[in-house]
């Protein structure tokens, strides 16, 4: 028979009363069960002990929360199983009807009785089938995210486990084709023999060595300001800048577009924020005209950005900045070493470097590939953000070998900078040959170059196809970048060659055509 129960309202609740529920004449013998209903129903299920001599019969106290009537209904046992909060419960099952105080009175004791390993058990399994239903869900949008795993080093030539033969890797952030850089790897050896594996502190306990110290210097002359910071990676230093900065007197002004790590770096600060539209310059200036009412005021943008190739129009930004008395901060990650003349980022590309106030940016992508994250502006911002970031406060120092090899990237960089400019003529290469095929890509004059389909199925099946014929590629789709603007995004490399460029291309028309992207 089932068995259904109400969820009402208790008061004072208390153990005293005999532990009966109402039910109609029970089977002659055996277990009892009831079927779950709703989200707010109880069920209740026991064994009979005893013929009883009224319609109450006594249910054993062995009780235990459970979501789902595949498990409990398969151990062995009565049990007491609930579906939602132990209020009170009233039957409706049966002639009798109970008072909503003296049920609660029932399950409370009995919950007072659960086994909490049961219950953890419980709350697990629950767990999972929320999980499963959210992984379904991503699978059944085409928005799965597989990883493959590369046997080799990183580099324009790889080796990736399950495919035979060597692979051209055409979406690392490894610009320079530093990240296996003979020298670079040495470096890393070094400082690794020198200084040790790692320094198991925080940087102001007992974690700041010299090498991170000649590191975060060497980072200011780079970007030519006073001082700078190291944390483990970028999306540390957008988390650890904005909070220790702005107050509920500030305002941050943000492109829609910006990276996720400044968007919650955001986030996480108590200053008022506005969003502009991105790239747009009139929407920025209205926003910078309501913002006028606030203390500090600062521009938040990405130096290049990352999914579709576009670089802000920071003379732009700088000029409205000026006339409004905001701050600028620029995000460079996917700037820094190749862009400008000297590799400096964007604000040396468009003329800016003494208009733009603080920037991050990262050693995981050019500067050598492995990890780390840095902020360098005004002296007096980095010594705040030492005291006050808590991403720097509450993380272990850089390891000495990333600080070594990302310090021997920045040498060979500052010593010369014909590798940058190899990267304008390969990058131009791939664009032009790609849009005389028929394919649309974003972005301009960046070595990000975004393969735009829309669809994301179709991305990630072209890219699945690239790879078998040896072309290494990813499609990326929401949340990664706005549902319907799904894109294979390909970087080119510094050592990349012409031959590899073309094999990529011949490789999208290919598949392009297989798929139906090219007529």
């Amino acid at each position: 028979m089932a068995w259904e129960w109400e969820v009402g309202e208790s008061d004072g609740l208390g153990l005293d009363e005999p532990s009966y529920v109402g039910s109609p004449p029970l089977p002659p013998h055996g277990e009892f069960q009831s079927q779950f209903t709703d989200q707010s129903t109880f069920v209740l299920c026991g064994s009979r002990q005893a013929p009883p001599a009224h319609p109450w019969v006594r249910l054993p106290c062995s009780f235990s929360w459970d979501p789902s009537p595949s498990d409990w209904l398969s151990e062995p046992g009565p049990r007491h199983v609930i579906r939602s909060r132990p209020h009170c419960a009233r039957s409706r099952a049966g002639s009798g009807e109970m008072g909503p105080t003296w049920a609660g009175r029932v399950l409370r004791a009995a919950l007072s009785q659960a086994p909490r390993g049961r219950r953890a058990q419980s709350a697990l399994a629950q767990l999972r089938g929320i999980l499963e239903e959210e992984l379904e869900g991503i699978r059944g949008a085409g928005t799965w995210k597989s990883e493959r795993v590369i046997t080799s080093r990183q580099g324009p030539r790889i080796h990736v486990d399950g495919v035979s033969g060597g692979i051209l890797n055409f979406c690392a952030n490894n610009y320079l084709g530093l990240s296996s850089h003979p020298e670079v790897i040495q470096a890393g050896l070094q400082a690794l023999k020198e200084f040790g594996a790692g320094l198991s502190s925080v940087r102001f306990i007992c974690g700041t060595q010299s090498i991170h110290k000649d590191l975060e210097a060497k980072i200011a002359r780079f970007h030519q300001r006073e001082d700078a910071i190291l944390y483990p990676s970028c999306f540390d230093a957008n988390a650890g800048l904005f909070e220790a900065l702005l107050t509920p007197q500030d305002a941050v002004l943000s492109d829609e577009l910006n990276h996720a790590s400044i968007i919650d770096g955001i986030r996480l600060c108590k200053a008022h924020k506005y969003r502009y539209r991105h790239l747009d310059m009139a929407d920025l200036e209205a926003k910078l005209q309501e913002a006028q009412k606030h203390r500090l005021r600062l521009v938040a943008t990405d130096g290049a950005f990352s999914m579709d190739g576009d670089i802000a129009p920071l003379q732009e930004i700088c000029h409205l900045a000026s006339q409004y008395g905001a701050l600028v901060f620029v995000d460079e990650c996917h700037a820094t070493g190749f862009l400008g003349a000297t590799g400096r980022g964007t604000d040396e590309l468009l003329g800016v470097m003494d208009q733009v106030t603080i920037i991050n940016s990262t050693l995981g992508k050019a500067l050598g590939g492995a990890s780390g994250g840095y902020t360098t502006g005004p002296r007096a911002l980095v010594s705040l953000l030492r005291q006050r970031a808590r991403p720097y406060l509450f993380s272990n120092s850089l390891p000495p070998a990333v600080v070594g090899s990302a310090s021997k990237a920045l040498d060979l960089l500052m010593e010369s900078n014909a590798i940058v400019q190899s990267m304008a003529a390969k990058t131009q290469r791939f664009r032009s040959k790609m849009e005389a095929a028929g394919f649309t890509i974003s972005g301009a004059n960046h070595p990000i170059c975004p393969v735009m389909l829309g669809d994301a199925r179709l991305a990630s099946c072209m890219a699945d196809d690239m790879l078998k014929r040896g072309i290494f590629v990813i499609g990326f789709s929401y949340p990664v970048v706005p549902k319907g603007k799904a894109r294979i995004r390909v970087q080119i490399s510094a050592v990349h060659s012409e031959e590899d460029i073309d094999r990529c291309v011949e490789a999208f028309v290919e598949v392009g055509r297989l798929h139906g992207a090219l007529p």
